[in-house]
């Protein structure tokens, strides 16, 4: 299933990485280990962060996802299911429509 991924990274953890020259490298250590479809790096309620999409086979791989940016760097991660336009499609809304009106 595909996932969004949104994360946000308090300044002092991620100030000390860009300070210490170590930033880039976890970052990248981060996205080869979690292979993400779509990674965006934005501002995130005011603080640095990322919005991604990954794909979520089974539920017990949410940690896989999470860890990473908790234990690196302090983050707050929301994980969320999203849809394509085609999933969006394929989910008879018409006929729930008319199943729940």
């Amino acid at each position: 299933m595909r996932m969004l991924l949104r994360v946000r990274i308090p300044h002092k953890e991620f100030n000390e990485a860009v300070r210490n020259g170590t930033a880039g490298s976890k970052l990248n250590r981060i996205l080869e280990e979690t292979k993400p479809e779509a990674a965006y790096f934005t501002e995130v309620d005011g603080q640095r962060g990322a919005i991604m999409i990954v794909n979520l086979d089974d539920p017990s791989k949410v940690p896989a996802f999470a860890e990473p940016w908790f234990l690196t760097f302090n983050a707050d991660v929301e994980i969320r299911a999203v849809m394509t336009p085609d999933d969006l499609k394929r989910g008879g809304l018409d006929a729930l429509g008319k199943k729940w009106s």
